[in-house]
């Protein structure tokens, strides 16, 4: 049940990061309308999907193992997002690994 719950909060704050992230890229889009609105965040989301290996990492240490990108894409989020803000570490991993 608390992997529904935990899925149920990853999912909350994840979509919307995603819609805008991969609107423009995995679709194959090319306008012009696309690209402009997906190069505004795409610094952002770039910060993000370098941390995965890093998540990736964290998770399979229990929390152990912190590294930079990792950090930074923690702490993105938590200014960013303020569903993230109420998340703990772990959860942010995971959601990042799920992307």
């Amino acid at each position: 049940m608390s992997r529904l719950i935990l899925a149920g909060v990853l999912l909350a704050f994840s979509v919307p990061a995603l819609a805008g992230s991969f609107a423009g890229s995995s679709a194959g889009a090319s306008s012009a309308g696309s690209s402009a609105s997906s190069d505004s965040s795409s610094g952002d989301d770039k910060i993000v999907v370098q941390a995965r290996e890093d998540a990736a990492s964290f998770v399979a240490s229990n929390g152990r193992i912190r590294g930079a990108q990792l950090e930074a894409a923690l702490r993105h989020l938590r200014e960013t997002d303020e569903a993230a803000r109420r998340a703990s570490d772990m959860q942010l991993a995971q959601a990042i690994l799920a992307r």
